[in-house]
């Protein structure tokens, strides 16, 4: 990331080891990760190591809350090769997850569209995609709030950990 993402409430940065806490804090809830297609964290030292290994990247970032620095969710992009939608080479897919305290707040719609800025003006992507389970509406509506349009595609994401068998409705937005 060249500049920093950040609206009046939250900031786009990357994990730190020291997150890790308020990670296992937010992700060992069985309401969050299950949402989202993977298990409840069962310790701060599983947190930790998704915060080397996984969250170790340039195009993942914490969504820190500007009120506290402290992470409540994620948000980041696969780029073509790592998602699990068959997308063009110039395209990348959107995900997404924030703490269910902060769950109906426009805390998702405000990183989203943070996330689309980088991705179409800073990355030049042409095309971004991203889906939800069928079971999570809620996840749709922010996505329709930012612009993404239902494809009437429905997918599988066989590398899921959880919800590997539950359908994904499949959105699109196109740079305009």
């Amino acid at each position: 990331m060249t500049a920093p993402l950040e609206t009046e409430r939250i900031a786009l940065r990357p994990w730190r080891e020291s997150d890790a806490e308020a990670l296992y804090r937010y992700a060992s809830d069985p309401d969050v990760g299950p949402r989202a297609g993977w298990p409840p964290h069962q310790s701060v030292e599983e947190s930790l190591e998704i915060i080397r290994t996984l969250f170790h990247s340039d195009h993942i970032w914490a969504i820190e809350l500007k009120e506290t620095g402290e992470p409540i969710g994620c948000i980041g992009y696969y780029a073509h090769g790592e998602s699990n939608i068959n997308i063009g080479p110039n395209d990348a897919e959107a995900g997404y997850w924030v703490a269910k305290p902060y769950w109906n707040l426009g805390i998702c719609t405000e990183a989203l569209r943070l996330l689309i800025d980088y991705c179409f003006n800073v990355k030049g992507f042409d095309t971004l995609w991203s889906d939800f389970f069928a079971d999570n509406p809620a996840s749709g509506r922010v996505m329709e709030k930012c612009g993404f349009h239902d494809t009437g595609m429905i997918n599988y994401c066989s590398q899921l950990q959880v919800g590997s068998d539950r359908p994904v409705r499949i959105m699109r937005l196109d740079r305009k």
